[in-house]
């Protein structure tokens, strides 16, 4: 039984590990790296590994980073089956092709570019209709339901709490008469946060694939936020700016509608137009009203009572070109949310192209945002930024709101390993963050008395 770390390693985008056991190869997570440009374009077209030979892939959930190179696995050969729970599968029908689209017309955006200064064109890494085939092979399972994945390896979801349909995974594998538990913590979400449920304990596990995003960092607390919100949201109204924010129009985006929503309702904020900008935009209440397995108690009581407690009827969906274009006229105050989160490709680039020279202005971030992305260099509030190869001077205000991250900080990573008996648990496998954040986490898990943890590099192989 060899574990083999192909993404996510050492870095929070590109998640992908893979199971080599009983002569069969499973696939846990097939994400777009996102990083610098050259890295991230050879990273995603050359797999490394031959598509044909996987058998399986078990999905944690929806969001690009794990689902998002699905498409073009299976363009390259890949015929086995996708395993995800249900709202995960619905989700990723969105998403996916809304990232197909966006393959679609940045290519065209770039090679109209390309072919003025006499360069060859590119090619998306898949379109659309890469994502209908990819899709047929989805086969949903419901959390706490044990399923065969490949022969001798069974697999459970259990809730991850981190946006809908997420899970973590535990996984038993027999293999030359022994019997194996592994787990897989996907994303992990925070808790007491309002819409999705809290994470689950996956049970007692040998070894552990654990995310570390935000390792050694915490949250501040999500209703303090509201008020920072609420001052900062009021601060772009007075000046007469319009708010950009770079996310997908599924996950984060609900939480902070819903705060939104409640500052609107309650007359703390004035209500302002809000726009999602996406080619397939979909009102993502009836995907909501379809897994009431994703909620707490309070959420699930209002949406199938048909209020709207995420506000999303009162959002603007933004399909087309022309759409889109029209938004950069608009005067007066409004907010405008387009994918991709990390500001690497889509709308969102246009908007802030238009946005940023402007004073009046505020890019709300909302997620993590990687090393080597545009969405790092604006947290990191540089001066300059290249925007589709020309450099822009940044005057809009940049403001970060970590308490809408929807993984859980540093203390509550530790509060979910510190559940495993040690007794068990042999071997903690970091993923999934910066190596900064990971040697944080390594730290703390030292402390709490965990003796084997490993920080794997990109290609490294584990005999468990």
């Amino acid at each position: 039984m060899i574990l083999e770390f192909q993404g996510a390693a050492r870095t929070v985008t590109g998640s992908m590990h893979l199971l080599h056991v009983n002569g069969s190869n499973v696939l846990l997570d097939c994400g777009l790296y996102q990083g610098k440009r050259s890295e991230a374009n050879d990273r995603n077209r050359n797999f490394p590994f031959d598509p044909k030979s996987i058998d399986a892939l078990v999905l944690s959930h929806a969001h690009i980073d794990h689902s998002g190179n699905i498409p073009q696995l299976v363009k390259k050969g890949f015929h086995g089956l996708i395993y995800c729970t249900p709202a995960t599968r619905d989700l990723c029908e969105i998403m996916l092709l809304d990232s197909g689209h966006i393959q679609e017309k940045d290519t065209e955006f770039m090679n109209k570019k390309l072919l003025r200064n006499h360069e060859p064109p590119i090619e998306p890494l898949y379109l659309p209709a890469d994502v209908t085939e990819a899709l047929k092979l989805f086969r949903p399972v419901p959390y706490n339901t044990e399923f065969d994945v490949v022969k001798n390896v069974r697999a459970t979801y259990v809730d991850a709490g981190h946006i809908l349909g997420s899970a973590s995974v535990r996984v038993t594998i027999q293999e030359n008469g022994t019997t194996k538990t592994l787990g897989f913590s996907g994303d992990l979400g925070p808790q007491n946060l309002p819409i999705v449920r809290d994470p689950d304990f996956m049970g007692n596990v040998e070894s552990v694939i654990f995310e570390s995003t935000y390792g050694g960092v915490d949250h501040e607390p999500f209703d303090s936020k509201a008020e920072q919100l609420r001052a900062d949201i009021q601060k772009t109204v007075d000046r007469g700016g319009k708010i950009i924010v770079p996310a997908f129009s599924v996950g984060r985006t609900q939480d902070l509608v819903f705060a939104l929503h409640t500052l609107f309702d309650s007359g703390q904020l004035p209500r302002i137009p809000i726009f999602v900008d996406s080619p397939l935009a979909v009102n993502a209440t009836d995907i909501f009203k379809k897994h009431p397995e994703c909620f707490d108690q309070e959420t699930y009581s209002h949406i199938m009572k048909n209020h709207d407690p995420f506000g999303l009827n009162q959002l603007t969906y933004i399909r087309s070109v022309e759409e889109s274009k029209r938004l950069n006229d608009r005067q007066g105050p409004c907010m405008i949310i387009a994918a991709s989160g990390m500001c690497e490709a889509g709308r969102i680039l246009h908007h802030l192209a238009n946005s940023i020279g402007d004073e009046r202005n505020t890019i709300l971030i909302v997620g993590y945002q990687a090393e080597h992305t545009l969405g790092k260099r604006l947290v990191d509030k540089e001066e300059q930024v290249r925007i589709f190869g020309s450099v822009y001077q940044r005057k809009a205000e940049v403001i970060v709101h970590n308490s809408f991250s929807a993984h859980a900080d540093g203390s509550g990573l530790l509060r979910y390993i510190s559940k495993y008996d040690k007794n068990q648990l042999q071997k903690i496998y970091l993923v999934h963050g910066e190596y900064e954040r990971q040697m944080a986490m390594f730290d703390g898990l030292k402390k709490q008395g965990n003796s084997a943890v490993e920080i794997p590099v990109k290609g490294q192989k584990f005999d468990f």
